[in-house]
C-alpha cells in the first residue's frame, strides 16, 4: 500500500484540487490552510479543522492516527484531548511511550456529529469524508516521515491499509506498508470506553497497552 493509494474511488489529484494544501509545507502552514478546507460538508458544523500535533519532524519517530476529532477536540483545536485522549495517555504511559514523543493526528480533520438536544453525538465519517481529507494526512506523513505508524481503530486502519483490514484479526501485527518501517494497528481508545463494565474495560485496556508495548519495543531496538 503506497502513500497515495486509497479505497475511496476518488483520484488523489482531484482530492488535492479541492484541499488547499500549501505549496511550502510546514506544520504552521498546514494548520492554517486546513481552516479554509471546503472539500466536504463537515466544515459547516464544526468549530475548526483539527490537524495533528507533536514534536518537530526530526524528533517524531512515532505517528498515531485516529479517526476524527470529537467534541472537545473540535472546541480546543487539538487531537485526543477528550475522554478517548485520556485513555490514550494512560495506554502510552503504561507502554513506556511519552506522548510528547509522538505525532498524533486523525484521518478526518472536522468533527462529524448529530445533535441530540444540546449534545453533539459522534458519527462515523463516510468514505467520501476520508477521501476528502486524505491530502491533509498525506501532507502530515510527508512532514513527519515516521519510523513507526500506529492506526487507532478501523477507520484509520482501512483508510491507510485497505478495506480488507480487520481490527480483530490484524491488531498488533506488523503490516506490509511503505508508510513507515513499522506499521501496525490497534483498537481506538474510544472502543475501550464503550465496554460494558469495569472488567471488560480493564481487559480491553490491557490488550491496547500490549499493542502499544510492542511498538515501544520495536522503537527501542531501532
Amino acid at each position: 500500500m503506497t502513500l497515495f493509494d486509497n479505497d475511496a474511488g476518488v483520484p488523489h489529484d482531484e482530492q488535492s484540487a479541492r484541499a488547499p494544501i500549501p505549496d511550502r509545507l510546514s506544520f504552521k502552514a498546514l494548520r492554517e490552510a486546513a481552516q479554509g478546507c471546503r472539500a466536504c460538508e463537515l466544515w459547516e458544523g464544526a468549530t475548526q479543522a483539527v490537524v495533528g500535533t507533536g514534536p518537530s519532524p526530526s524528533k517524531a519517530r512515532l505517528m498515531l492516527v485516529g479517526e476524527q476529532p470529537g467534541d472537545r477536540e473540535d472546541v480546543e483545536g487539538l487531537p485526543f484531548v477528550g475522554p478517548a485522549g485520556r485513555v490514550l495517555d494512560q495506554g502510552l504511559e503504561r507502554a513506556g511511550i511519552a506522548r510528547g514523543d509522538a505525532y498524533i493526528t486523525n484521518v478526518v480533520k472536522h468533527f462529524r456529529y448529530k445533535l441530540r438536544g444540546k449534545r453533539r453525538i459522534h458519527q462515523t465519517p463516510e468514505r467520501a469524508h476520508v477521501a476528502a481529507c486524505r491530502p491533509w494526512l498525506n501532507a502530515e506523513l510527508k512532514l513527519v516521515k515516521p519510523e513507526a505508524l500506529v492506526c487507532l481503530g478501523a477507520t484509520a486502519a482501512q483508510a491507510l491499509l485497505g478495506s480488507q483490514v480487520r481490527i480483530g484479526h490484524d491488531r498488533g501485527r506488523p503490516m506490509d506498508s511503505d508508510l513507515a518501517r513499522h506499521v501496525t494497528l490497534t483498537t481506538h481508545p474510544s472502543a475501550i470506553l464503550r465496554q460494558r463494565d469495569d472488567a471488560e474495560r480493564a481487559e480491553a485496556m490491557d490488550a491496547f497497552v500490549e499493542d502499544l508495548t510492542q511498538v515501544a519495543r520495536w522503537l527501542a531496538r531501532n
